[in-house]
């Protein structure tokens, strides 16, 4: 339990982003019983955006109508880079995120996935003093940006912006001195400037909950009994000026396991931060492509390729060396075509992916990996 604008919030975050599928569309029944659980056990914070697919509309139906508003803390986001975006339809965003969430107002509000190639559109569309004047309505309790790039630029924003609450940062074990997500250096930002942190991606879409063996064998020597994604979570959460954890959950399952933990959170202790030492060397010379499923880019792809899909068949085989297995997934997941080997190159995905990847060169990589001529 961490103490923030004079209320407890639980270190736990239900990140309503990787919401679970059925028929294509969002299991709203199971997502009911994952918020239950969640706020069963004590938990409080939920996050959610304007531009993710049907998730502001699910919050609402799972959590909202469900629940009393002073219940529960409700984060959304702002973006400024959707397709034909101008200063008065991205700041519609706003009231129709009250509307799709029918929640009155938000106690957590954030400038989206700022980074060096769109942080000036906030200024541009005036975004800093719409967000503002919000807050000063009362229907924003606590505001400040999500940020995907390095320390100086980070220094710069939050010098010209004092005002903000609060920072969203990508951290996890592996990013830590990760020199393209930089997530220690700009952790350090953040707290030279007094800002607390809500944390994403602390599993890293996922990838941490499957690590190399090499790292798996060297958590379950330790603690055989507590899963991968446990040892990445806590790690985040032990950090000092943490608001909260945010958990991309996806089933019930993920949401069993992390409550397991983080109901009666316990730090690292010391041993079990030489371990996570251990496994960032161990990554450090990982081949992996570093990718959190954000699916930012296949909304630029005009080919239409799954890219976070086909990146997660490579890791099987560049983590653990499952080529058959990496084989198998990569024709499930092309099974109706847009390959690897469709790309054009056109780099509009690198434009918009947050963690700066040579996406046309793994792809290319991807093609010659998996593609078998049978």
């Amino acid at each position: 339990m961490s103490d923030y604008f004079g209320k407890n919030v639980p270190k736990l975050g239900f990140g309503l982003m990787r919401l679970p599928k059925k028929l294509l569309k969002t299991d709203i029944e199971q997502v009911k019983k994952m918020v239950d659980l969640f706020m069963d056990a004590g938990f409080t914070y939920f996050d959610t955006a304007y531009v993710y697919p049907g998730s502001e509309e699910a919050t609402k139906k799972a959590l909202v109508d469900r629940y009393p508003r002073e219940s529960f803390t409700l984060c959304t986001k702002i973006y400024a880079m959707t397709p034909m975006a101008n200063e008065k339809n991205v700041k519609k965003q706003f009231f129709t995120s009250l509307e799709r969430t029918g929640a009155g107002y938000f106690d957590y509000y954030l400038l989206h996935a700022l980074m060096a190639n769109n942080y000036k559109k906030y200024d541009i569309f005036r975004l800093w003093d719409f967000v503002k004047e919000q807050k000063e309505k009362g229907l924003i309790k606590h505001f400040g940006f999500s940020y995907h790039a390095g320390p100086e630029l980070l220094d710069k924003l939050l010098t010209e912006h004092p005002e903000v609450d609060f920072i969203q940062l990508q951290i996890n074990y592996e990013d830590w001195e990760n020199p393209k997500v930089t997530s220690h250096a700009n952790y350090e930002v953040a707290r030279k400037h007094g800002k607390s942190i809500v944390v994403m991606e602390p599993v890293k879409g996922g990838s941490l909950a499957n690590p190399p063996k090499a790292v798996k064998e060297l958590f379950d020597s330790y603690h055989p009994d507590m899963s991968y994604a446990s040892w990445a979570i806590r790690f985040v959460a032990s950090l000092d000026g943490i608001i909260t954890v945010l958990s991309g959950m996806s089933n019930i399952e993920q949401m069993k396991d992390n409550l397991s933990y983080m109901k009666d959170f316990k730090p690292l202790n010391e041993e079990e931060q030489e371990i996570i030492r251990k496994a960032q060397r161990i990554l450090g010379y990982s081949s992996t492509i570093p990718c959190t499923a954000c699916s930012y880019c296949t909304k630029e792809c005009p080919k239409q390729i799954n890219i976070p899909a086909i990146f997660s068949a490579m890791n099987k085989q560049l983590g653990n060396g499952q080529h058959d297995e990496a084989v198998k997934n990569y024709k499930e997941v092309t099974e109706s075509g847009h390959l690897a080997s469709d790309c054009i190159n056109c780099k509009q995905c690198e434009k918009t992916c947050p963690q700066h990847l040579n996406i046309t060169d793994y792809l290319k990589q991807g093609a010659k990996m998996l593609e078998i001529i049978e």
